[in-house]
């Protein structure tokens, strides 16, 4: 029998709530998480728990981690993984919440905003200049391209995930038309591409209707897939 698996996260900007949920049902199964993963976890096999796990954003400087760590090991919140500014802690069921009112809740989405936006601005400038140069460039795949098709990539979803890790920072304020509005913004961006790539149709622009077709398929794509593992996480709920 297998003694490790991996599990799919639903990335915690975007399901934070739903991945600490499932891995408290897995627990519940005997299937303990061990650590991050790429795009999820690696759990172990172990005795049946009713644990529960909790997310921290916290950027430590060396020396603080220890004392860090103490703080939540007195209220009862053993340490599990961490990868970069993400820290993951497990207590027995009824343990009280890591954050218990509005300012530190606003405290640890304020953090996980900033650290997502320090990858996010500079990428997103980087990609905006390589497709400028691309498009006042001659050729369709010269260097600029290949190399703004790279950055477009790595920077779309990087740049949603720091839009909804300050969507989840304007929650937690209360600021809840701000929020509505960075939730509606790829999707204004979606059909803002899809119609710059129909009156781009006949055009030459061909750096200019790849940009948009892959602005597309980069916000849709991932719109599915969010909108199918909801549906399927919704449907493991009722099952249990």
């Amino acid at each position: 029998m297998k003694k490790t698996k991996y599990i799919t996260s639903g990335g915690l900007a975007f399901s934070e709530k739903e991945d600490m949920d499932k891995l408290q049902r897995y627990s519940n199964e005997g299937w303990h998480v061990k650590g991050f993963k790429l795009m999820g976890y690696t759990l172990e096999k172990g005795h049946r728990s009713d644990y529960i796990y909790s997310i921290d954003y916290r950027s430590l400087a060396e020396g603080d981690e220890d004392e860090y760590m103490d703080v939540f090991a007195s209220a009862g919140w053993t340490h599990i993984a961490s990868s970069a500014d993400i820290h993951l802690f497990r207590a027995q069921a009824g343990t009280e919440p890591i954050y218990t009112d509005r300012d530190t809740t606003v405290e640890k989405y304020r953090n996980s905003a900033v650290s997502v936006g320090k990858a996010a601005v500079p990428l997103v400038l980087l990609t905006v200049l390589a497709w400028i140069g691309a498009v006042m460039s001659t050729g369709m795949f010269n260097v600029l391209t290949i190399a703004a098709v790279i950055l477009t990539a790595c920077a779309v979803p990087t740049a949603w995930t720091a839009l909804t890790a300050y969507q989840n920072k304007w929650k937690a304020e209360g600021k809840k038309k701000t929020a509505n509005l960075a939730m509606a913004l790829p999707f204004l961006i979606l059909l803002l591409g899809i119609a710059a790539f129909v009156w781009n149709s006949d055009s030459t622009g061909g750096a200019i209707r790849m940009l948009t077709a892959m602005l597309i398929g980069a916000i849709a794509f991932p719109a599915v897939v969010w909108a199918v593992m909801t549906l399927s996480q919704s449907i493991r709920v009722k099952q249990h």
